[in-house]
């Protein structure tokens, strides 16, 4: 096992949301969504511990419920990533530890995601990283899948909607990667992330990724070959129950 300092992921989960309230609760197959999440998480051989991190007193009865650690965070925060912070303070995580924010509306995460996400870390100078998957053109063209560009060396170039590479000479070639929403910080990196505040380019793109980057704080990407499946919105549910129904 390669020197990877201590990790710890932390799944936000709060219950507004414009498209989708009380998200972190909707049933899956007689369990609350976060469950699902959670206990994915927990598969990864890397992350010394995982919880969950809300603002909601339904959600914190229910993980409490359910066996789910829970940290009750407070209700001003504007980002998830915000949120994560408070909780990793909370939890005592060092300046040179890795903190993982995990989507909670991922209840089929593979685990071997977040090892992947991790593994980088037994490099001192990875402060952040995050994932990318082989997408096509199809997908590329749509606003509500981000494109990544990365360096040989694995630096992030550019997060964007916009269809990044643009394909000036062809309308059918080119490689398009997909970024996956999962981060992996150190600790002191997400304080400075969370105490820089919002970037231009992230005002504009409405992705706070772009804000390390405008910041010069370098993000490490890796390949994978899995994807996830968000929810969005109730009608993902049954998406979602289907694949785990032809996985069980």
């Amino acid at each position: 096992m390669p020197n990877i300092p201590p990790c710890t992921g932390i799944i936000p989960a709060r219950y507004e949301s414009s498209r989708f309230p009380g998200k972190p609760l909707a049933d899956i197959l007689g369990r609350p969504m976060f469950w699902h999440v959670y206990q994915r998480a927990i598969q990864c051989p890397l992350l010394g511990k995982v919880a969950l991190a809300t603002d909601d007193n339904r959600i914190y009865s229910e993980a409490c419920r359910y066996n789910v650690p829970v940290i009750m965070t407070g209700r001003e925060h504007a980002s998830g990533t915000d949120r994560v912070l408070e909780a990793a303070q909370a939890l005592g995580v060092p300046e040179d530890g890795v903190v993982v924010n995990i989507q909670g509306d991922e209840p089929l995460l593979e685990p071997a995601m977040l090892t992947e996400l991790l593994e980088p870390f037994a490099d001192d100078s990875i402060q952040v990283t995050t994932l990318a998957t082989k997408i096509n053109r199809e997908q590329a063209n749509s606003p509500d899948q981000v494109k990544v560009l990365w360096t040989k060396g694995g630096s992030a170039l550019y997060f964007s909607r916009a269809l990044v590479p643009y394909p000036r000479d062809t309308e059918t070639g080119g490689e398009f990667w997909g970024h996956i929403g999962l981060y992996a910080f150190r600790m002191r990196t997400l304080k400075r992330f969370v105490n820089l505040g919002p970037s231009d380019l992230e005002r504009q793109e409405k992705l706070e990724q772009l804000r390390l980057l405008e910041n010069d704080i370098p993000i490490y990407v890796v390949p994978t070959a899995h994807n996830t499946c968000g929810v969005d919105r109730p009608e993902d549910i049954d998406i979602v129950i289907q694949r785990l129904s032809e996985t069980s």
